[in-house]
């Protein structure tokens, strides 16, 4: 039921602690306020507001029998067997994907180091890089549906980016090169000389 003016019940009494600030709050109401104090209070300080970063999956969250797709970072046929299952894994060409395991994966980085190092084996999804501990293979890496986009950079960023790229995606940048050439999509001398 609510308060009113007919039911009011006795206030309890008041605490010192609540009876100094009481004091406190009528002194600084009756306090002259001069003009360099007002402009002080004006001036509100909003703290920064902080940006979560994107929360990336922990390891020991996920499945190692998830299932992912890799694709095919070579340019041409690409096969992997597996030493654990004997299983065996074939893209026919680059950009190719194929659905495998973490764990297989997993058991791949300690087998076939070559494919991460070159960069054969690539993910769409970044925290799959990071789940894997290869990192250090990918800093520099070209996506593979960026990968033409390398050819319409200029020459002198073009030059930057393939130098810090693995072997594995130099060669690929280079035999895709020599596709665009022959089919006359690349046509500047300039990005030539550059790629030979």
């Amino acid at each position: 039921m609510a308060n009113t003016e007919d039911n009011k019940q006795p206030a309890k009494p008041l605490t010192a602690a609540q009876k100094r600030a009481a004091s406190q709050a009528k002194a600084a109401a009756a306090k002259p306020v001069s003009q360099k104090e007002s402009e002080q209070e004006e001036q509100v300080v909003e703290p920064a507001k902080e940006e979560k970063p994107e929360k990336k999956p922990v390891p020991k969250d996920i499945d190692p029998s998830k299932t992912i797709f890799v694709v095919n970072g070579f340019q041409g046929r690409l096969v992997y067997k597996s030493k654990r299952t004997g299983e065996k894994f074939v893209w026919e060409e680059f950009g190719d994907e194929q659905e495998m395991e973490l764990r297989e994966l997993r058991n791949a980085k300690s087998s076939s180091k070559k494919m991460f190092a070159n960069n054969w084996f690539m993910f769409d999804e970044d925290w799959v890089i990071d789940y894997l501990g290869v990192g250090q293979y990918y800093k520099h890496a070209i996506n593979i549906n960026e990968f033409d986009d390398l050819f319409d950079m200029d020459v002198d960023d073009l030059v930057k980016k393939i130098s810090a790229l693995s072997s594995g995606q130099k060669n690929s940048v280079s035999y895709r090169a020599r596709q665009l050439i022959a089919e006359d999509k690349i046509d500047s001398r300039k990005v030539i000389h550059a790629l030979e």
